[in-house]
């Protein structure tokens, strides 16, 4: 009881918070095109991954399977699959590495390993269990922009967004939960665009520990509204869903979002760990198809026209079943009822996102070739279709790549490595060689790779 009331004035008095580090949009206008956060990509073919959330193993388990993708190529002195690559969706620590191999591409091979997997990137964290912890616990999160310097100065060397977006390397989203609005949070064009704010100079460091920031360990990251700063409308299907009670409520939700940000109703948004909403970073996707207006959208017609293969790769470091409380009749504590009910919450999220995503992208499949099929010899001279070209060819593969591909006894072993972001080298490059064997294992991949 002494403990309790102590910790409880000592939240008091020790209220943390993170102050808002993005800027208004000033003379920037913008035009609200959703399609400039997708993928504009010069081939037949469109690679996605997203990679789930997870500390230092979901990154080194994801990095694997770029390494993997880098070994990939069609054929001698050609590209490799990692070059190819056209959209990267991160979550939590997932995040780190999407963020990473945004910037630098292929060079991220060469040294994420040392620049990050193989560091402690807790050492300026406040992580021992204390009186005073416990007070800035309460007191709005125990760590505020600790993890945000770090990953600036060691990892990300003060990048900015400007870069991330500039076109030279795949189309890279970060996301995060609005603990207010309870919707994801994509760190691209179109929401910054509602908050009427510029996302070109926002710290891509920022974005990234937003998407890590665990509830109480940190502070929520804070971006600032600027409702009037901005003359361009939103886009017009936000409109049209906030006023249809029948709109799909993932859609519905985040259009509200956007809609409050734009509004005044919402002076700061707070953000915490994107594991919260959807682990598997796919809420992003999904709300691009089902807020499409036209058969091809997200994409525009000649991309969609050109599109001989598709493949997602959802790349999963999430937690497995573990503790043993349920071979006694006492159990759980307090500190495993709490693990495993955020563990349920989150595993039963990434599972019916899962299934809602597959669902929508065969759904979009099919209406994409219905599409084509329908093109009159105008249209397909149009696009410049030559006469060899196919409607119906469109070939499209989702695919998971979790512990689980590597077998039972493997499973056990990476299931076991802590969800930390500091773990000892042999443990590193034991989830790199699985993120590798993952994708060589999978049927889809190597379906697709046939295909190209």
């Amino acid at each position: 009881m002494l403990v309790a009331v102590a910790a409880a004035g000592l939240a008091g008095c020790a209220t943390v918070y993170n102050l808002p580090g993005n800027a208004p949009l000033g003379a920037a206008l913008a035009d609200n095109n959703i399609a400039r956060d997708l993928p504009d990509y010069q081939d037949d073919t469109l690679l996605a991954l997203s990679f789930s959330g997870g500390g230092t193993r979901a990154a080194a388990f994801s990095f694997g399977v770029l390494q993997e993708l880098d070994r990939a190529r069609s054929g001698a002195g050609t590209k490799s699959l990692l070059d190819r690559v056209d959209f990267v969706s991160g979550v939590s620590g997932g995040s780190v590495t999407a963020a990473y191999f945004g910037l630098k591409r292929r060079a991220a091979l060469d040294d994420f390993r040392e620049r990050f997997l193989l560091r402690n990137a807790e050492e300026g964290l406040k992580t021992q269990i204390s009186l005073g912890n416990i007070g800035r616990a309460l007191g709005g999160g125990v760590n505020d922009s600790q993890f945000t310097n770090w990953l600036d100065r060691n990892l990300f060397d003060g990048a900015r967004f400007d870069v991330l977006s500039s076109g030279r390397g795949p189309r890279v989203w970060i996301n995060a939960s609005d603990i207010y609005n309870r919707t994801p949070f994509v760190f691209d064009k179109t929401t910054f665009d509602a908050l009427c704010s510029d996302i070109r100079p926002y710290r891509v460091a920022e974005a990234v520990s937003a998407s890590a920031a665990v509830p109480l360990a940190f502070a929520p990251i804070v971006l600032e509204t600027y409702p009037g700063g901005c003359a361009a409308p939103l886009p017009p299907w936000v409109d049209r869903v906030r006023g249809d009670p029948n709109a799909q409520p993932l859609l519905h939700s985040f259009a509200e979002a956007l809609g409050r940000y734009r509004d005044g109703s919402m002076r700061y948004v707070k953000l915490l760990d994107g594991g919260l909403v959807d682990n598997y970073g796919l809420s992003g996707l999904s709300i691009g198809l089902l807020a499409a207006q036209r058969p091809y959208e997200p994409l525009n017609e000649r991309q969609a026209a050109r599109l001989r293969r598709i493949l997602f790769l959802v790349v999963d470091a999430g937690r497995g079943v573990s503790g043993d409380f349920v071979q006694t009749l006492e159990g759980p504590n307090g500190v495993e009822l709490v693990s495993a009910a955020a563990d349920t919450a989150i595993d039963a999220s990434v599972r019916s996102s899962y299934a809602a995503f597959t669902s929508l992208a065969s759904d979009w499949s099919g209406k994409l070739k219905r599409w084509r099929c329908g093109l009159s010899a105008t249209d397909r001279g149009r696009l410049g279709l030559g006469a060899s070209w196919k409607c119906g060819d469109v070939g499209i593969y989702v695919e998971r790549l979790g512990f689980d591909r590597l077998g039972p006894q493997r499973a056990g072993i990476l299931n076991a490595i802590p969800t930390r972001f500091s773990l000892p080298p042999e443990q590193v490059d034991e989830l790199i060689a699985g993120g590798a064997d993952a994708l060589r294992s999978s049927a889809a991949y190597q379906s697709f790779r046939r295909g190209l």
